[in-house]
């Protein structure tokens, strides 16, 4: 074998680079296969369902009453802290549990509005001031739940959260799907009460014009502390599909804050449609990008999506 036998062989005389860019068409091919991108699609969806139960406080306290309240990711953790404990103590379904404390988390969103009311609204301070009441509300719960739970992961046990549903090349995992729906039906049934009922046109005017509510009979304070404490006990659901979906520890609400901003914003302030929409694109941006690119490149492509929809439409999707 001469030097120019070992040159074909190193070289291959171009098979070899053939069979590179065959392999490489081969990887690509298997990359952008029919049932990975139908896979990612159905998670993307399934995780905007979740992001829609996780924001839907958010555009009621910020997008309808103009409380930026900063440490509703905090109650969520509340929330999942709760179905966790009822869970590990008395083996109750985390979402059941959920339910169960909605009133609670009714009550604490009424006290926490009327505090700020009192302390802020009423006395006509600058917003900025009531943000950093609930700054302080956020990391207060924060070390409490650390001084009671420590630091470490907690998980809720139930019979589907191992379980997934096959259709065809897709696969639903109940542990995304379950918390999906139960999200659509709390968004549906708010719906229904903002558009349906006098207090929920209340709740959706009391922004705009509080006047006319006053004409109207209608008190803007109660009505406002009625919306905010809707807020707040949605987060009650939230904390429980977020326990299922994911174990949990009390710092874990920070990585939340800016997706349920950004969700609200990108939406249209105060539109649960809008909201609906927006957590699903955002959902399905990030599980391909989650898919193709890797988790990390996932939260600068979601933001980047919020930074060209208000370049181009500044008010979200749905408007206000």
């Amino acid at each position: 074998m001469d030097a120019r036998d070992n040159a074909r062989i190193k070289s291959g005389d171009g098979h070899d680079d053939g069979q590179a860019a065959g392999r490489k068409r081969d990887g690509w091919g298997k990359l952008l296969s029919y049932d990975l991108l139908l896979n990612a699609v159905t998670a993307g969806l399934l995780l905007g369902g979740f992001y829609a139960a996780v924001t839907v406080g958010i555009s009621i306290s910020f997008g309808i009453l103009d409380i930026v309240n900063i440490a509703h990711p905090a109650f969520i953790i509340l929330g999942s802290y709760i179905a966790y404990i009822v869970n590990a103590r008395f083996g109750l379904d985390p979402i059941a549990a959920s339910i169960i404390a909605l009133p609670v988390f009714y009550g604490l969103g009424a006290a926490i509005y009327q505090i700020y009311y009192l302390s802020f609204e009423k006395r006509g301070q600058d917003p900025l001031r009531g943000l950093a009441f609930f700054f302080g509300i956020l990391f207060i719960t924060e070390v409490m739940l650390v001084l009671e739970f420590g630091v470490d992961y907690r998980y809720v046990q139930a019979g589907y959260i191992e379980q997934k549903l096959t259709i065809g090349v897709i696969d639903l995992p109940l542990r995304m799907l379950v918390p999906c729906l139960m999200s659509l039906t709390m968004l549906a049934a708010l719906q229904l009460f903002l558009t349906r009922t006098f207090t929920g046109r209340a709740i959706m005017a009391v922004a705009q014009d509080q006047l006319a509510l006053q004409l109207m009979a209608a008190d803007p304070i109660r009505i406002k502390r009625i919306a905010f404490a809707i807020s707040i006990a949605t987060a009650s659901l939230a904390g429980a599909f977020l326990i299922i979906i994911q174990p949990v520890e009390p710092s874990i609400g920070r990585d939340y804050i800016g997706r349920v901003f950004a969700i609200c914003v990108l939406g249209g302030l105060g539109s649960l449609p809008g909201t609906l929409i927006a957590a699903m694109l955002l959902g399905v941006v990030e599980s391909f990008t989650a898919t193709f690119y890797g988790p990390s490149w996932a939260p600068a492509v979601s933001f980047g999506l919020l930074l060209l929809t208000l370049a181009f439409r500044p008010a979200g999707l749905m408007g206000r």
